[in-house]
């Protein structure tokens, strides 16, 4: 069970603060990595590291900010010497401000193309600055692991009829932003991994299923009976499958895509 340890590394998570960000954090820091819990909040990042079971610190990174990631390596750097794991976990996904009219303004005729600019600055240049600047400090030093968060949007189209409720009215339209966003993702994963294969990069992606986190109830029975394991993600369902990514138990797997999602993309 060595391979599974991470014990004396250092991992870099975005977006730790975020629903799947904190139990990322927690998967590793419990398979003995030291974390750089990043985010946009100084403040949430230093409370949650000094939660965490092993050493972790708190690190302002806005990915779209490069100034702010390199100020987030520096500190990592200075710290503890090294960066050996980046996970690129953060990423924005629609809100719309009037729950009456977001049917109207999910759908794709209407779908606003600020929205579009924004998930594309975040979701996948907030991806190639953080690899560009951490993972080429991994490659200098000749290895790491880049674990790329996507989705399973970002292999299959959404089915729309899920975001019907009981009624059959369609309370939204999954948008074309994100589907869009972690399809690059997933083939960015594969230009990194391509590229930095003689560095001793890996670079693999982590695509999960939807979490159950407060949805309506309607919402929750669509996505369970369209999944052959009839239910929902917990958020703890992706720290296995997490820290293999990250450490030696996948020490031959790069430009991979490890799918976790109940079996939602087999249909």
């Amino acid at each position: 069970m060595n391979l599974f340890s991470l014990k004396d590394r250092v991992a870099v998570v975005t977006g730790s603060l975020g629903l799947l960000g904190k139990h990322h954090c927690q998967a590793l820091s419990e398979a003995g990595a030291n974390i750089i819990v990043c985010d946009l909040n100084l403040e949430g990042c230093e409370g949650f590291a000094e939660q965490l079971p092993s050493d972790a610190i708190g690190a302002v990174l806005n990915v779209t900010d490069r100034n702010s990631i390199g100020a987030a390596l520096d500190k990592a750097l200075t710290r503890f010497g090294h960066v050996d794991i980046l996970v690129n976990n953060a990423a924005i996904n629609d809100m719309f401000e009037s729950p009456e009219l977001q049917a109207e303004q999910s759908a794709f005729e209407n779908y606003p193309f600020e929205m579009w600019q924004r998930s594309l600055d975040v979701n996948v240049s907030g991806v190639f600055n953080c690899a560009q600047i951490i993972g080429a400090e991994m490659a200098r030093k000749g290895k790491g692991s880049i674990v790329n968060i996507a989705s399973t949007y970002g292999i299959v189209g959404p089915d729309q009829s899920i975001y019907r409720d009981d009624e059959g009215r369609q309370a939204f339209y999954k948008s074309p932003a994100y589907p869009a966003t972690k399809g690059a993702v997933i083939s960015f994963t594969k230009f990194l991994a391509a590229y930095w294969g003689n560095a001793g990069v890996r670079v693999n992606t982590l695509s999960p299923g939807g979490v159950e986190n407060n949805q309506d109830d309607w919402f929750v029975k669509n996505y369970s009976q369209r999944t052959p394991l009839g239910r929902m993600a917990a958020p703890n369902d992706y720290q296995g499958a997490l820290v293999f990514l990250a450490g030696d138990a996948s020490r031959y797997m790069t430009g991979a895509n490890l799918v976790v999602d109940g079996g939602w993309t087999t249909w």
